[in-house]
């Protein structure tokens, strides 16, 4: 029965994830998302039948790490101030937020042991979905600053690359998809969350905060 926390712990992430490309993009000067009212943290406009529902369960009633995502976040990226910096922060904004969601949620974790010593059981719940809160944003990170395109990490690493370097990197896009099927399939995607989601835990145990 843990999936009915952390299904909801999943789509709030994804969807922080999506705002914070959308609010980014605002700000950059490209009023897409605001326009067709995905500036919200309204969950209905952003859910995904497959993405937000069908593949987090299936996941979780398989027993492997819970996925999942929300509706991607329309940009135009034409429309911002100095395009090749505003993709990046762009591209590095839902990646960011979901590392700060982690970090505050290990804030209130630790907070919420400390008021229930002695009514732990009745925390129980809040303190499984802060928990999960904390894993599933950093896996959620880390797993879309892979340099593939087109997760987000290959979007930054697309534009930060000399232009003579784009065009090359520029050739496997179309096959950036199946590159990624195919890590996941594998498990070799783990070697690039891993060692990271053990750095971040173990960084937060250093501030003195419960994961």
């Amino acid at each position: 029965m843990q999936w009915i926390l952390q299904l909801p712990a999943l789509v709030f992430s994804v969807i922080i994830h999506e705002y914070a490309h959308g609010y980014v993009a605002y700000k950059k000067g490209d009023d897409t998302a605001y326009l067709m009212g995905r500036l919200t943290l309204n969950p209905l406009p952003h859910l995904d039948l497959v993405g937000s529902l069908i593949v987090p369960l299936v996941t979780i009633l398989s027993g492997i790490p819970v996925i999942g995502w929300a509706k991607p976040v329309p940009i135009n990226p034409y429309r911002m101030y100095e395009y090749n910096k505003s993709i990046i922060y762009v591209s590095l904004a839902g990646p960011v937020a979901n590392i700060l969601l982690s970090f505050f949620s290990a804030i209130l974790l630790t907070i919420m042991y400390y008021l229930s010593v002695h009514t732990i059981n009745f925390f129980l719940p809040l303190i499984y979905i802060f928990q999960y809160l904390i894993v599933i944003n950093l896996v959620l990170a880390f797993f879309n600053l892979f340099p593939i395109y087109p997760l987000d990490g290959g979007q930054v690493f697309m534009n930060l690359l000399p232009y003579r370097y784009r065009e090359k990197y520029e050739k496997i896009i179309p096959y950036g998809i199946y590159i990624i099927i195919f890590l996941v399939i594998t498990g070799l995607i783990k070697f690039w969350i891993v060692l990271p989601l053990k750095y971040f835990l173990h960084f937060y145990k250093i501030l003195g905060l419960s994961v």
